[in-house]
């Protein structure tokens, strides 16, 4: 009887046993979503050739918040299921009219502050209306999860003749203080810039080779101040005034599947411009427009971009730097699987003479030109005017690779330019996979280089013999200019 005791308890517990392990197997199946914007997923725009051996991109994917999939979708409100109504506040709600000529901006800001209260709230510019508002700053801090969701048309005054005298031309929609906040929607933001374009200030370049007028002091239409953990995604942004959205003392951004647009001569109006911030990643976006599709200034680290078509622009630019003889520092800075087209210029570093500081541990790698002019430009010269003096500091640049550059360029310049400062080198420039030839005209075989040093892994079209090998004699001193 005892023996038969043992043997029903040994069932039992192999039976509890086998229940546990069931259960723990099964929880292996369960995993959060990844985010694969950092993966090798997506096919470069040329493979590299089987023969030679590609060294991997720099170890240093940021940060930055996950992916923007759980942003709102639109809500039925007559869904008894749906949790999230009381967290969505309607601008309608508030007052906002909608009609494209009555100033909403008080509805706007009441909207704000009831959201910032809440966890998750959502400020909703509904599908059906066209909403104007005048500068506005949405500052915080409010709860974590807040969303700036834009279904319908959001746009500013029309022209320097309607802006409010009590308001900054500096800039029109301002996001300051915040933490953990998305910006989306199926909407359009729209700049009308046109008006600020024509004002008879700064001249730029027009038709034909003539020069029309330019900005004045004309808004930049979106910009994040001293935030962090922030998403922008899904969104038309088009003719700002200047430039389309600012960055600026931030940590922590992902841009995905953006739309911006403006006139190939609407002069300053930059695609997305980051400066101090950390922690980037610009994704799967279409920028064209009259600057730099993306401008990357002082103080910015770990920024990834990929997939990022550009063009008509200036191309994607690091710089200009060390203005007013100020120290600029930029590091970690990816750039591949990316498409410049039309463009003034196609991968650019540029920096005043008198700076200080350093540009360290730039990574470009799949790249495709159309039709680019300074295809590959680093330009220590960089001036506004002739009336720039030669200076001895400069901004020290080195560890910058370009990996597979293929395509199509303007022979009015030629493709490649590595004008570096004459008392500071640039060094440990790698060329590998390089093949630029004219998109019309006959070929241009002569690249610039001063001051440059680096190593050609292969064979560059057209040859640039001029890159000189090994490092300067005078690196010790170079390294003082370091961050």
């Amino acid at each position: 009887m005892k023996n038969h005791h043992h043997l029903m308890l040994l069932c039992i517990a192999m039976l509890i046993f086998c229940q546990n392990s069931s259960n723990v197997e099964g929880r292996h199946h369960i995993h959060k979503k990844q985010n694969t914007k950092y993966s090798d997923t997506i096919s470069p725009v040329y493979a590299p050739s089987p023969e030679v051996p590609i060294s991997q991109p720099p170890d240093y994917p940021p940060p930055v918040p996950s992916d923007p999939s759980y942003a709102l979708a639109p809500s039925d409100p007559n869904d008894p299921g749906n949790s999230t109504t009381d967290c969505i506040f309607d601008v309608r709600s508030f007052g906002a009219v909608g009609d494209g000529d009555t100033d909403d901006t008080a509805a706007f800001r009441t909207a704000w502050n009831a959201a910032c209260q809440v966890e998750s709230g959502v400020v909703l510019v509904p599908s059906d209306g066209t909403f104007m508002i005048t500068s506005t700053i949405f500052s915080g801090p409010c709860k974590s999860g807040l969303v700036f969701q834009v279904d319908g048309v959001l746009m500013p005054p029309n022209g320097p003749d309607c802006w409010p005298k009590s308001d900054s031309s500096k800039q029109w929609l301002v996001f300051y203080r915040l933490d953990d906040m998305t910006l989306t929607g199926a909407g359009t933001i729209e700049g009308n810039g046109q008006k600020w374009w024509d004002l008879p200030c700064k001249p730029h370049m027009g038709p034909n080779g003539s020069t029309l007028p330019g900005p004045c002091e004309s808004p930049s239409l979106i910009r994040f101040f001293m935030s962090s953990n922030l998403v922008v995604t899904d969104l038309k942004i088009q003719n700002s005034p200047q430039f389309h959205m600012k960055f600026d003392g931030c940590r922590g951004v992902l841009i995905d599947k953006l739309s911006i647009s403006s006139p190939k001569l609407s002069p300053n109006t930059d695609g997305i411009h980051i400066e101090n911030t950390k922690s980037v990643g610009i994704y799967d976006s279409v920028i064209g427009n009259g600057d730099d599709c993306i401008s990357i200034g002082t103080g910015c680290s770990d920024v990834d971009i990929d997939a990022v078509t550009c063009g008509p622009s200036h191309g994607i630019s690091i710089g200009s730097l060390g203005v007013q003889n100020s120290r600029a520092c930029v590091s970690n800075i990816t750039v591949r699987n990316v498409i410049i087209k039309d463009s003034d210029n196609g991968l650019r570093i540029k920096t005043w003479q008198g700076g200080s500081g350093s540009v360290t541990g730039i990574w470009f790698e799949n790249i495709q030109m159309e039709n680019v002019r300074n295809c590959v430009i680093v330009d220590q010269y960089y001036c506004l005017s002739k009336a720039c003096r030669n200076q001895t500091s400069a901004v020290y640049l080195t560890d910058v690779t370009y990996r597979n550059i293929k395509g199509t360029y303007d022979v009015r310049s030629p493709p490649i330019h590595f004008a570096c400062s004459d008392s500071v080198p640039c060094t440990n420039i790698t060329m590998s996979e390089v093949e630029l030839l004219p998109y019309e005209g006959v070929l241009v075989d002569d690249p610039f280089c001063w001051n440059a040093y680096g190593t050609q892994e292969t064979l560059t079209i057209p040859p640039i013999d001029c890159l000189q090998e090994g490092m300067p004699q005078s690196l010790a001193e170079i390294s003082l200019y370091g961050c």
